[in-house]
């Protein structure tokens, strides 16, 4: 009987990085079941990047939903307990920091099945963010760190982790990017939200920024003084929208709220941007390899690497404003750096670490 290879995936980030994975396993001699647990459970979240990404159906929906973030993280351990002593996986496979991340990470764990961790080693050295505590716990208890960048390798390295557990892989959202840029189309995003001229895109949807009414207060301000110089696209949620709303986020003629979008007319939205203001990480990681500015309205990222080796600047509120001038005046970008890896290979580099581990160290196809 061929191993089986069980992936956990919950959000809406998650999907870009497995889906890589997915496809360059299957040239491999193992089963593979791919678990949605519903963490994300509205199409634009989470069915509309299946059906884009050619990613097969979930073999499994535990449909948890939404709810706070204790709750949310016992309905999912609760039923992938259930599921993992169902079938027995040979080794479970977790991607990135969300809620499902860490309770895969900790039902494997318990029950001594393998776990590998994609994108481990990610650090903000901020433990107010739920993503932190969540890549802490998982990273702790990895059997395999499959890590995007070296600072990645450092953090685990400073942490203690063996040596032999970390793996230098590069960037498996960036696979699904570069396998994709071709449909990204700037013109037909451009028309479909019916803009002309410069525009910003925009995602904003971290605490820091849309829980305290005085911060969305002071957010507000900031946008609208990037909305006196470009018309800003921003897609929200229904559930963040409103408190946006009341806080006069749209009373302003230059900001321009949408829908969530599927995967292939975000990016082409994002393509065609003159910059990207976000709070988001793997926006950070997309902007760097497409080439198109990226302010991250955060104190710190996890994703360093994308200034050093990319197009991301940290900024505040009360700068926010003179870098989006600076960007304008400067124009597209023509060079720029991207980091080490990150060449669309990524993929098959974790395909090749799961398969050994779990004795199926050559594949069958090519």
């Amino acid at each position: 009987m061929a191993p089986l290879v069980l992936h956990v995936t919950g959000a809406r980030p998650n999907f870009p990085k497995a889906a890589p994975v997915l496809e360059a396993l299957a040239a491999y001699p193992v089963e593979q079941l791919l678990v949605h647990t519903g963490q994300h459970y509205d199409d634009k979240m989470s069915d509309i990047f299946f059906r884009q990404l050619g990613i097969p159906k979930p073999d499994v929906n535990l449909g948890v939903g939404s709810g706070a973030h204790g709750a949310q993280t016992a309905k999912v351990m609760e039923a992938l307990e259930e599921l993992f002593t169902e079938r027995r996986p040979d080794l479970v496979v977790v991607y990135g920091d969300v809620n499902s991340t860490v309770a895969a990470a900790l039902v494997a764990s318990k029950m001594g099945i393998t776990f590998a961790h994609v994108e481990a080693g990610l650090r903000s050295f901020d433990m107010s963010m739920p993503e932190e505590i969540n890549r802490l716990v998982t990273d702790r208890l990895s059997d395999l760190l499959l890590t995007t960048s070296p600072d990645a390798v450092a953090h685990l390295g400073n942490e203690g982790t063996a040596p032999e557990k970390i793996h230098l892989v590069g960037n498996p959202m960036i696979d699904t990017l570069l396998k994709n840029e071709a449909r990204f189309d700037a013109a037909a995003a451009r028309a479909d939200v019916g803009i002309e001229g410069d525009y910003v895109v925009a995602t904003l949807h971290r605490p820091g920024n849309v829980d305290d009414p005085e911060d969305v207060k002071a957010l507000v301000a900031a946008m609208h003084a990037v909305a006196d110089q470009a018309q800003v696209v921003i897609p929200l949620h229904p559930r963040g929208r409103a408190r946006l709303e009341q806080a006069g986020f749209l009373d302003h003629p230059g900001m321009r709220v949408i829908d969530p979008l599927g995967y292939i007319e975000f990016m082409g939205l994002v393509r065609g941007a003159a910059a990207v203001v976000t709070d988001s990480g793997g926006v950070q990681e997309e902007t760097t390899i497409l080439g198109v500015p990226c302010l991250t309205l955060r104190p710190n990222t996890e994703r360093p690497v994308t200034i050093t080796d990319g197009t991301n600047q940290l900024v505040t509120r009360e700068v926010l404003a003179e870098r989006v001038r600076e960007v304008l005046a400067t124009g597209p970008l023509q060079q720029w750096p991207t980091p080490p890896l990150w060449d669309g290979h990524a993929g098959e580099r974790i395909a090749k670490i799961l398969a050994r581990a779990v004795g199926a160290a050559e594949p069958v196809r090519a």
